[in-house]
């Protein structure tokens, strides 16, 4: 998607990019994945949910009007109870003794004035100690592999709704509460899987499929491939994770090469299951707190476009997260599958006579952008030889931030404006 912003900047110019995409296929992250018997998946949950109406455009128009728009409902599964989403606004139905609990801290909040270090300290300044080490610390440590007081809040953006005293009384009181969550509406395509999205981007580039850069030189200006092609440049836009992007580069200075080396991101195994059925769940997506259920998000594809599988069938997306850094991945990919499919049935999700159709899981290397206390010293070092350099990057990986859809979009945008710039200067 960062490509795609790139590549519509530079053409906006009259300019003439070249697209080196190391895998056999266009799409990278943003890629959908087709199967035998009419299956779509795509690399992972993808939806897009902007309220910036320049981006709505260039998207419509990428599908030629043929989207789906979605109402997002979002439930969590806790101990086995089905709880609406966000559970910090919707505690009705839990143990009387755990919402009297959160009731009284969330009560006392203001008087704690709590000194904020990390990630644990804003969750329990926000919510409370009982709420935070029940809900998001157990949810975020199967998310991000670490633990919170590991973690910084620069990421949180609108992710995290903090409610007022009265929306959380009133949540324990009913059942029935406001819509917080900070995805409403979302857009899907209506064909193809996400990856649709990226139409217009064969006529706006040059695409050399199958490149895979092993070796960048920046004195001679020039990358050396995997293929044996040797290629010169003008300029160099970079989606490549800068944990790959720094080795390939010659000559590189080690405290640089350190600083890489300290970045992390999750894995991400996503386990795919097709059933005999669509009514699997009212919910668009749900949560997992418990840890020993195997996932920690379930998407359910079918919801997004009829299209995705075939006619009278349904889909199930689960999310299991590991990483190099903190949980090195311990599990095979059947592994992964065989437990998934026991876990759903724990859940309800799958019963027991159901008849499943379609299942398979793959590996992730990429997944999310860890947050933890040591990214942004060395996110600051790797990016400022970057720039000496002018390697312009772009993207989650090549920027190493927490961006949606619409945000790698504008970031490609973005770098190919500053190679613009500095090829007036």
């Amino acid at each position: 998607m960062a490509g795609y912003g790139a590549a519509s900047r530079l053409s906006s110019e009259g300019r003439n990019p070249i697209i080196f995409e190391k895998n056999n296929y266009l799409g990278g992250h943003t890629t959908s994945f087709y199967f035998e018997g009419g299956y779509i998946f795509d690399d992972g949950p993808h939806i897009s949910f902007t309220n910036d109406e320049r981006i709505q455009k260039i998207f419509a128009e990428s599908v030629k009007g043929e989207y789906e728009t979605i109402k997002a409902y979002v439930n969590n599964y806790w101990k086995g109870q089905w709880i609406k989403h966000p559970a910090q606004c919707n505690l009705y139905g839990l143990p009387n003794d755990l919402v009297v609990k959160i009731l009284l801290e969330f009560s006392q909040l203001e008087a704690n004035n709590l000194k904020i270090n990390n990630y644990e300290d804003w969750l329990k300044a926000s919510y409370g100690k009982v709420f935070a080490e029940t809900f998001p610390m157990e949810y975020g440590f199967k998310y991000h592999t670490t633990e919170a007081s590991n973690m910084s809040i620069d990421w949180l953006g609108p992710r995290l709704y903090q409610p007022d005293l009265e929306e959380v009384i009133r949540g324990a009181l009913s059942p029935s509460t406001p819509e917080v969550h900070y995805v409403s509406n979302f857009r899907y395509p209506t064909h193809n899987g996400f990856v649709s999205y990226l139409n217009p981007l064969p006529s706006l580039a040059n695409i050399k499929i199958n490149h895979k850069a092993i070796e960048i030189d920046a004195d001679s200006k020039t990358i050396k491939f995997k293929n044996g092609t040797i290629e010169k440049y003008d300029s160099i836009i970079s989606s490549i994770p800068l944990t790959e992007l720094i080795p390939i580069i010659k000559q590189v200075p080690k405290n640089i090469v350190e600083a890489a080396s300290k970045l992390a991101c999750t894995q991400c195994v996503v386990v795919n299951i097709g059933l005999d059925r669509s009514d699997i769940s009212e919910a668009t997506w749900s949560y997992f707190y418990d840890r020993d259920i195997i996932f920690t998000r379930l998407s359910f594809p079918h919801m997004l476009s009829p299209n995705n599988v075939p006619d009278g069938k349904g889909s199930i997306q689960a999310e299991i997260y590991f990483s190099e850094k903190y949980k090195p991945i311990d599990k095979s990919i059947d592994n992964c599958i065989k437990t998934t499919i026991t876990d759903l049935k724990r859940c309800g999700l799958i019963k027991e006579d159901d008849n499943i159709t379609f299942k398979n899981g793959w590996l992730i290397p990429y997944a999310q952008v860890i947050f933890d206390l040591e990214r942004k010293k060395s996110l600051k070092i790797v990016r400022d030889y970057l720039d000496e350099i002018k390697i312009s990057v772009c993207g989650r990986y090549g920027e190493w931030e927490y961006f949606w859809t619409d945000e790698s979009f504008i970031s490609g945008e973005n770098a190919a404006q500053r190679v613009l710039d500095s090829s007036k200067a």
